[in-house]
């Protein structure tokens, strides 16, 4: 019997990461694997907070577990699961290798190149780095890329 494929996608809460979302979930129904919601948070130690780092983590747990529907958890045994670190990317890399992800799927904002050659990007290091396939989502997205209703509208206009 061979082990189950496991499909990562990484999340930060923004509408790019959203959107890998709904494409590892896709992929994760169409090949029968697991799917593995990951949020790298920043380390909080030397930051000034009125919340306790324990408080902060629960809120950002239970905004991570949201993210996944009671049908995830079912069919595509869905996991989620918490980092802190200050190098996200070494961190996705890192999950991915302990944990034998077979892709990971990932949400990119495309930053202009200033941005991009001044901080570098979390996707660009985890597809360079990353021990297995990583698909990179552009939000937004392309006009070539449509929805199932917008695209049934104009198969049947």
């Amino acid at each position: 019997m061979t082990a189950m494929m496991k499909i990562l996608v990484p999340i930060d809460f923004e509408e790019a990461s959203d959107v890998a979302l709904t494409y590892g979930r896709s992929l994760a129904k169409a090949f029968g694997a697991e799917l593995h919601v990951l949020h790298v948070m920043e380390n909080q130690f030397l930051r000034l907070s009125f919340k306790s780092a324990a408080a902060v983590e629960a809120g950002i747990a239970n905004r991570v577990a949201e993210r996944l529907t009671p049908e995830d958890r079912a069919s595509l045994h869905a996991v989620t699961a918490l980092r802190m670190s200050d190098v996200p990317s070494d961190e996705i890399v890192q999950y991915a290798v302990l944990e034998g992800i077979d892709l990971i799927v990932m949400g990119t904002q495309g930053r202009a190149r200033t941005a991009h050659v001044l901080m570098g990007s979390v996707a660009e290091k985890v597809v360079r780095l990353a021990p297995c396939p990583v698909l990179t989502v552009h939000h937004p997205e392309r006009e070539f890329v449509m929805s199932d209703v917008m695209e049934r509208s104009r198969i049947s206009a």
